[in-house]
């Protein structure tokens, strides 16, 4: 009688760790908006805070950066330039639109990436990638146009998280090999070393207030998205096709909605369910195809 429960166990722990962090992630807007620093700075927060403990846990868990080739270490430095910068755009964009707009948009890069598979391939789209595509199209479309409909800032915020989505792109092709090579935790630590700095110069530049009176929403950003959100994650994609995560990847914008509607009365028609069911969809659709796509490509 063992076994099965056994069995049962070991599905079901990686599973509730990857929805546990879909819904930690899906707080960092929220945490944002509660932040009492400027919304970049609340992001230079939740990547400084954190390297501490990412270096403490990569340290314990064996993964040492010694003997490593330099290319990849540098590799691992401009990717975290690029999440530094996918940061600092969807906290900007997090202030101006509604919370679901803003964790859609900024979780495009599966779609962002299965396209640029397309062009390194020098191909076309097929099957269910056509519909990726489309779905993510007209998804996009009504949520612009719903936004424009509220407020022309709103629209504004929605392109500052799409512009994130890209940038989240980038910055998973420039891990890719780190997190095998390296390990999650390190690669984690090092790309925190380079995003950090990208953070608090873009937060000086805009002239934001940096150093926070109240401490709690940037130690609980820091604590939920990059240590327990992230950490969930490492743990639990290895476990599951991308199908599975493309469908838990589903959670993030359900919980921004429910919180934006009980904590900021952002209300959603039947409108915006169709665009984030559409671009929700693309995002699973995007997930299935991108990573034999984007190995194919890489090859």
């Amino acid at each position: 009688m063992e076994a099965p429960v056994d069995s049962l166990k070991s599905r079901a722990v990686p599973m509730l760790a990857l929805l546990g962090g879909n819904v930690a992630l899906a707080l960092g807007p929220w945490l944002v908006r509660l932040a009492d620093t400027g919304p970049v700075s609340a992001g230079f927060w939740r990547v400084a805070l954190a390297l501490p403990f990412l270096a403490a846990i990569a340290f314990a868990s064996g993964q040492r950066l010694t003997g490593v080739d330099r290319r990849l270490v540098w590799l691992v430095l401009l990717g975290g330039v690029f999440f530094g910068l996918d940061i600092a755009s969807w906290h900007l964009g997090i202030g101006e639109t509604r919370l679901a707009n803003a964790v859609l948009f900024g979780n495009s890069g599966s779609v962002i990436l299965m396209i640029w598979a397309f062009i390194a391939l020098r191909r076309s789209p097929k099957g269910r990638e056509w519909y990726a595509i489309l779905a993510a199209l007209s998804g996009a479309a009504i949520l612009l146009g719903r936004s424009f409909e509220i407020s022309q800032s709103n629209a504004v915020g929605d392109m500052f998280c799409l512009l994130a989505g890209l940038l989240y792109a980038g910055y998973l092709l420039t891990m890719q090999d780190a997190r095998r090579t390296l390990g999650g935790w390190s690669a984690l630590t090092l790309a925190g070393i380079a995003s950090a700095p990208v953070l608090l110069a873009i937060a000086l530049l805009l002239g934001e207030p940096v150093w926070p009176t109240d401490w709690r929403p940037v130690v609980l950003l820091a604590f939920s998205s990059q240590l327990v959100g992230q950490g969930l994650l490492v743990y639990a994609l290895r476990h599951f096709p991308p199908l599975i995560i493309g469908i838990a990847l589903l959670t993030q914008p359900a919980v921004a909605a429910i919180v934006g509607w009980l904590q900021f009365g952002e209300v959603l028609v039947p409108l915006d369910f169709l665009g984030i069911t559409l671009v929700g969809s693309a995002l699973v659709l995007a997930r299935i195809a991108q990573s034999q796509a984007v190995q194919a490509a890489r090859t």
